[in-house]
């Protein structure tokens, strides 16, 4: 495991369910000796891979000493609150959340859609300035992943502004100065790359859930504190840059700044829309622009991956809409800054296998046509194909496909059967035979074997047309009980049977052994003198402490007659020999 990326596995929670790799929008994940780790270099950290891992084994890193840290080394660090705050805190005023962070150490607190708005300004800027081009938000750090890592050209699309935060950073650091310490506190786990990414900017990326416990350890309800005036954002409050948190809100904010036309602005949220949407987008020439607010969480940041609820969107998206002051009210605004930032990435290219090479992967899965390819989905690959890519790209394992291991594991059981020298049969709930080795033919129907040219095969048979005994096959499929050592006479033979539930009441299965075949008649005899020197031994030692046991009780009798009845020595008073001490012991 790799500790320094956001999102990491401790593969000792790890149960390879291969969930992860199901919903991994990606397929950012590797498998290998039945653990599934993320692949940094694929992964776009929308947190997927933690929100359905059902033994918790994948995990977010947690920054919450390295904010507490920065807390001692810095002389002010100031919070940069995700405007999504308001319905992750319900109830919890601006105030009072601004109170609670000051208890907790920081100098100040200001909000994020500060410099959402100044993004907004610029991408309203860029899309007038480039009528002929689709420009996609870099608002968004996952989509920017995406768009960098798996979609081919994607990197282009981007306006290349700074997104919201590191824009709000920027500002931060030139009206309280370079040297302050900057918390990010929001719902989204690809803040903390953005972090790594620009350490001048950011110091420590923390998520609403990293807030919650740390407020429970200092045990600050932010709910309670007083309101006073003191506790305001700083260095103002921020105006239609609090829309950002929900799909199109974004857009909103760029119709605010400057006269966009509606045609060119379009919002897309979850990345399996945005994959969908951006489709033939690479052809398109538009005549007045076209801008693009793509959001990873499906409803906007308000369902981002570290809240405390991932749904109730309408009224999420409600209480922000409400949040923001209503129109008329002017807030003071800064000037535009300029936040250039250079996202000409290269795509990670897409792996390209031959037909041939993919066809080898899998029928090394036993998929020898297209007909094998069930399709099933249980590797956590849409497809056997792209499974097969997979196993090519070591990012998955044979023992992912659930059709091979069941093949597998009945062509191992099937060949154990038919190598076994006892008579193995399993019948159904109609006593009909389903399964049978070659040693089950040969004592109940040889005939068929002399018979036959060909397999013999005697599946779908009554077993009571078999053999003499099946009752006892029915005794075991009715009742539930075994039947593990009991021996037969059949013909000319003596056979010791074992029969017992496979499924019960649905399956019963059955190893007849001959006992008078000369290795077999060794074989118990030995078992039998084994059973005869462990009974002696039991006897023997059972006899031995019944004898040690008398032998001491006569021992302390005895002793006890002698002592009585012996003459007292010079020196012992005369009434320690009286005969009544006997009788009373």
């Amino acid at each position: 495991m790799n500790y320094l990326n956001p999102i990491f596995t401790e593969k000792r929670e790890c149960q390879d369910c291969y969930k992860c790799v199901r919903n991994c929008p990606v397929k950012a994940i590797k498998v290998e000796g039945g653990y599934a780790s993320v692949v940094p270099e694929l992964c776009i950290f929308c947190g997927h891979c933690v929100e359905v891992c059902p033994n918790g084994a994948k995990k977010v890193r947690d920054d919450l000493a390295s904010a507490r840290q920065l807390l001692t080394l810095k002389k002010s660090v100031f919070v940069s609150l995700a405007p999504s705050y308001v319905t992750e805190f319900p109830g919890v005023k601006a105030a009072q959340m601004i109170g609670a962070l000051k208890q907790l150490g920081f100098a100040g607190v200001s909000e994020t859609a500060l410099g959402a708005q100044q993004v907004s300004a610029q991408a309203a800027a860029l899309l007038q300035k480039n009528p002929n081009r689709v420009l996609a938000s870099s608002a968004c750090p996952t989509v920017v992943a995406f768009l960098q890592k798996h979609r081919a050209n994607g990197a282009e699309l981007l306006t290349g502004l700074l997104s919201p935060l590191l824009t709000h950073c920027k500002m931060l650091r030139q009206t309280f100065g370079a040297d302050i310490g900057i918390v990010f506190i929001g719902p989204c786990i690809a803040k903390k790359l953005e972090a790594a990414q620009h350490p001048e900017l950011l110091d420590v990326v923390l998520t609403f859930e990293d807030l919650h416990r740390w407020l429970e350890q200092e045990k600050i309800a932010s709910g309670k504190i007083v309101e006073t005036a003191e506790n305001h954002f700083v260095p103002e409050r921020s105006a239609e840059g609090a829309w950002y948190p929900v799909d199109g809100g974004m857009i909103a904010g760029m119709k605010s700044t400057c006269a966009v036309n509606d045609c060119s602005l379009m919002a897309f949220s979850g990345i399996g829309a945005i994959k969908k949407a951006l489709d033939g987008i690479e052809e398109m020439k538009p005549d007045n622009g076209l801008f693009l607010e793509l959001l990873a969480c499906e409803g906007g940041c308000v369902n981002g991956p570290k809240v405390q609820r991932r749904d109730a969107t309408v009224m999420k998206r409600h209480i922000i809409l409400r949040a923001v002051a209503p129109s008329g009210v002017a807030f003071p605004r800064r000037p535009t800054i300029e936040t250039p930032t250079d996202f000409a990435v290269a795509a990670v290219a897409a792996a390209r296998y031959p037909d041939s090479q993919i066809r080898e992967a899998l029928r090394n899965v036993g998929k020898f046509s297209p007909d094998d390819e069930l399709n099933c989905g249980g590797c956590g690959y849409d497809t056997c194909r792209e499974f097969g890519i997979a196993l090519i790209g070591q990012k998955a394992e044979r023992a992912m496909c659930v059709t091979y291991m069941r093949q597998l594991a009945f062509k191992k059981a099937n060949a154990l059967i038919q190598k076994m020298p006892s008579a193995v049969v399993i019948v159904n709930d109609a006593m009909r035979v389903i399964e049978f080795n070659a040693a089950f033919v040969n004592l109940f129907a040889p005939e068929k074997t002399a018979a036959g040219n060909g397999a013999v095969s005697i599946e779908g048979m009554a077993l009571a047309e078999l053999m003499p005994f099946a009752s006892l096959f029915h005794n075991v499929l009715k009742t539930g009980e075994d039947i593990l050592d009991r021996d037969l006479r059949f013909q000319n033979t003596i056979l010791h049977a074992a029969i017992f539930s496979i499924e019960k009441h649905g399956l019963v299965g059955g190893i007849l052994q001959d006992i008078t075949e000369p290795a077999v008649q060794k074989e118990q005899v030995i078992r039998r003198a084994r059973e005869v020197i462990q009974k002696q031994l039991a006897t023997t030692q059972q006899i031995a402490y019944l004898l040690g046991e008398n032998a001491a009780d006569a021992e302390i009798t005895l002793n006890s007659i002698i002592e009585s009845f012996s003459p007292p020595k010079p020196d012992e008073p005369k009434e320690n020999n009286d005969w009544r001490k006997l009788y009373r012991r």
